[in-house]
């Protein structure tokens, strides 16, 4: 299949930051297993009693030294294997990341993991000059996967409601739109997708079993077209007129919170989460939100208070914004928010998942602000967290989880918490 990049002005290349290194458990299939065990490696003083892998779970990972960096991580931040043996000699994991590969239908959306410095930082060549890499990734996906893994039907709106993968691509390319609209605030962005996805879930795509009345490609384009005008005058035009959340969507919303920022191994592991009675007070805390913010990451202050992140960072500037922007239209334009990618959500729900990362990261943006970083990089930072865990934390793919969704949306405290934790006063 194809492989199409994005629109999205999105650069990557690493940077020898060796972060990556140190903040996953990289799986290894039996033949790279095998391969790197013909390596050589034993050889090395360094290597002397040093299991390569480590087996969880019936399932083989690259092992980490008690430093939290890989085993073959070196001094200078860069892998062993790749700088003797070449790219391809390290396990696909390695490789590929933080590239995303998303099927849709009849070719391969190239998405990017922004929890990775370089690509929040935007630093190197454009990924339309990536896509060779890219596609050598596909093809071994493509000679792996069980016989119609990739080939399966578009991720459904809602219930049962399904329609093609254009259409998909239609409604995520005016999300995208939308979100790309330098002439708005970026919370009020979102809530404009939040008011064209709540209209949406009212209507019946198959036109009630009326042939005639079926939204059809070319009726779906003009119906994003007309709600997304709608929206404009419908939203309030400042976050301040927006109605505070409630007491019940705020605790909600903590304890998504407490999921999206969470580092449960590597470097950057949270001291909270380290046995079971820190983790049940770190839940508490956050259900209650007294006190100081558990340290659930490393990067989280030491002695910031739930307080700090009601506090506004005030006016965001154009390098925050972007990033934001550039976040978020990334995730929608590959597809990442929803089907597979993102726990099998339906089309809105998936986009309402993608919406409470806006606010869940001006949360944390607050809280790391209090402990001395600067308004953009208490962004960055945020960004970085709560992308590491979005579509990969299996805890945001519970269904205790997702039901604490469908109550901030279904109650209106979603829109409301984009409103509430993007005001600038």
């Amino acid at each position: 299949m194809q492989v199409r990049s994005l629109p999205v002005v999105q650069n990557w290349d690493g940077h020898s930051c060796g972060d990556c290194c140190r903040s996953y458990a990289v799986p290894v299939t039996a033949d790279e297993r095998r391969r790197i065990e013909a390596q050589g490696w034993e050889k090395l003083p360094e290597f002397a009693g040093v299991p390569y892998f480590v087996k969880r779970g019936g399932e083989f990972f690259l092992n980490h030294r008690a430093d939290g960096g890989c085993v073959f991580l070196g001094l200078d931040k860069l892998c062993r294997i790749h700088g003797k043996f070449g790219s391809a000699a390290k396990p696909l994991a390695c490789r590929i990341y933080p590239f995303l590969l998303v099927p849709a239908g009849d070719h391969w959306n190239l998405g990017l993991r922004l929890a990775c410095p370089s690509a929040a930082d935007n630093k190197g060549r454009p990924l339309t000059e990536q896509l060779h890499d890219a596609r050598e990734y596909a093809a071994f996906f493509e000679s792996t996967a069980a016989p119609g893994a990739l080939t399966g039907p578009p991720p459904a709106l809602q219930g049962r409601q399904v329609v093609p993968w254009g259409d998909v691509a239609r409604i995520a390319a005016a999300v995208s739109k939308l979100l790309a609209d330098d002439a708005e605030p970026f919370e009020r962005r979102w809530r404009k997708v939040l008011f064209v996805v709540a209209t949406l879930k009212k209507a019946k795509f198959d036109g009630g079993g009326d042939p005639k009345k079926a939204v059809t490609a070319g009726r779906l384009s003009e119906l994003l077209h007309v709600l997304g005008e709608a929206a404009g005058d419908d939203e309030p035009d400042t976050a301040e007129e927006v109605k505070r959340p409630g007491w019940a969507g705020r605790t909600v919303f903590r304890q998504l919170v407490a999921v999206f920022s969470r580092k449960d191994h590597g470097a950057e592991k949270g001291t909270a989460q380290r046995g079971p009675l820190r983790r049940f007070v770190s839940a508490v805390r956050f259900a209650t939100g007294c006190g100081v913010v558990p340290k659930v990451h490393a990067a989280l202050p030491d002695a910031a208070t739930f307080a700090a992140g009601e506090v506004s960072l005030g006016p965001l500037s154009d390098t925050s914004v972007s990033l934001l922007a550039r976040w978020h239209r990334v995730k929608v334009e590959s597809l990442q928010f929803c089907g597979a990618p993102n726990f099998g959500l339906a089309v809105w729900e998936g986009l309402e998942s993608l919406a409470l990362t806006f606010p869940a990261a001006m949360w944390l943006a607050r809280v790391l602000a209090a402990g001395g970083r600067t308004p953009d990089a208490a962004v960055a930072q945020a960004v970085r967290m709560v992308d590491d865990n979005f579509g990969f934390n299996p805890l945001l793919g519970s269904a205790r989880q997702k039901f604490a969704l469908r109550v901030l949306a279904n109650r209106g405290d979603l829109t409301r918490l984009v409103a509430w934790y993007g005001r600038t006063q």
